[in-house]
C-alpha cells in the first residue's frame, strides 16, 4: 500500500468514530470516501442508511448492503462525510475534481454537520492552485467560459466528461482566491452556471487531516 493510500485509510477510519447509532449519513464521492464506504460495511446495521452524492457512490453503498435514500425522502442528515481537493484554514474548500460538486453541495447544505476527510497534501494557504470546477449547462459552456475570463480565470472544458446531471464541467486555473465567499457568489450569478466548486459560504464544520504523524482535527472557530 502506498503512503498516500495509507493516509486515506487512516483518515477514513477516524471518520467512522463520528458516526452515532442509527445515523442517516450523507456520503460524498472520491477515493478517500471510497475507503470510508468500505469501512461502513462491517457496521452497516449501526446506521439507518445513506444519501449519496453521486451514482457511483450509490452503487458502492448498495454493493455493501447499505440502504440509499433519495434526499427528497428524508428530513435531516446528521452527518455528511466527504473529501476535498483543497482546504484552507477557514475550512473553505474546493471540490469537484470528481465532477459530483452539485449533489455534494446540496447534501452539504442539507446536513447538520459536514465532516471533511483529507490527507495533508490538500491543505493550502490560498485556494486556487487546484483548478476550480464549475458545472455548466451544455448550451452555456462557451458563454460562461468568456465570463470567467473576465474574473481573471483560465477555463478549460473537461472534454468527454458529463456529470450525473448531464451537464459539463469547466475547470478554471490561474486563480488565487483571496475572497472565496465573494467569488463563489459572483460566479454563481453567471447565467448557465449550475454550481461552483467553491464550498465557502457552506464550508466544512470539521476537517480530519491525515499525515505521516497520524490524524489531526481542524475545527471552525466559534
Amino acid at each position: 500500500m502506498s503512503k498516500t493510500e495509507s493516509k486515506k485509510q487512516a483518515v477514513a477510519r477516524a471518520a467512522i468514530e463520528f458516526i452515532e447509532y442509527d445515523d442517516l449519513l450523507g456520503v460524498g464521492t472520491g477515493s478517500t470516501v471510497d475507503c470510508f464506504i468500505e469501512l461502513l460495511k462491517p457496521i452497516k446495521n449501526k446506521i439507518s442508511g445513506a444519501v449519496a452524492s453521486s451514482i457511483s457512490t450509490q452503487q458502492k453503498l448498495e454493493a455493501n448492503g447499505i440502504r440509499v435514500y433519495d434526499l427528497n425522502d428524508v428530513s435531516d442528515i446528521p452527518l455528511y462525510v466527504d473529501g476535498a481537493d483543497e482546504v484552507n484554514s477557514r475550512l473553505q474548500l474546493i471540490k469537484g475534481g470528481g465532477g459530483a460538486l452539485t449533489r455534494e453541495k446540496i447534501i452539504a447544505n442539507a446536513s447538520k454537520k459536514f465532516l471533511c476527510i483529507v490527507d495533508d497534501s490538500k491543505i493550502v494557504n490560498i485556494l486556487g492552485k487546484f483548478p476550480l470546477p464549475i458545472e455548466v449547462l451544455p448550451m452555456a459552456r462557451s458563454f460562461v467560459a468568456r465570463e470567467i475570463i473576465k474574473h481573471k480565470g483560465m477555463p478549460s472544458w473537461r472534454d468527454g466528461f458529463v456529470t450525473d446531471n448531464e451537464n459539463v464541467i469547466l475547470d478554471v486555473s490561474h486563480l488565487e482566491i483571496m475572497e472565496p465567499i465573494e467569488l463563489e457568489r459572483k460566479l454563481n450569478q453567471i447565467p448557465g452556471v449550475v454550481t461552483v466548486g467553491l464550498f465557502a459560504e457552506r464550508g466544512a464544520d470539521q476537517v480530519l487531516i491525515s499525515s505521516d504523524d497520524g490524524v489531526s482535527e481542524l475545527k471552525k472557530d466559534n
